[in-house]
């Protein structure tokens, strides 16, 4: 970025916005796009993996998670802002030291 903007974040729990309704994630997520260009937010989608990992476990291309996954990825290409996803952090395993090794 050339020059500093003063931008609001506007925080988006993945997990609030999947609607168990047809339609109703898309249109919670247009609406949020729409609210962000209109004020020109930076969108920080935290813990984005909740929703996003569950596209491997997507059995055909009619399942639910394929078509939020595919409508998220489609507004992430054409929102003219700044967008930022973060996932859970790795649950780290404990470093077995040298001594008890053997």
């Amino acid at each position: 970025m050339k020059k500093r903007r003063d931008l609001d974040l506007f925080r988006v729990d993945l997990a609030k916005v999947v609607s168990r309704y047809i339609g109703e994630t898309e249109k919670n997520l247009a609406g949020i796009f729409d609210d962000a260009e209109k004020s020109d937010s930076v969108l920080f989608f935290d813990e984005a993996d909740a929703l996003l990992s569950k596209r491997s476990e997507v059995k055909d291309a009619h399942d639910r998670y394929a078509k939020i996954g595919r409508d998220l990825l489609r507004r992430l290409k054409d929102f003219d802002g700044i967008v930022i996803v973060a996932k859970r952090a790795r649950r780290r395993r404990p470093r077995r030291s040298r001594a008890s090794a053997s």
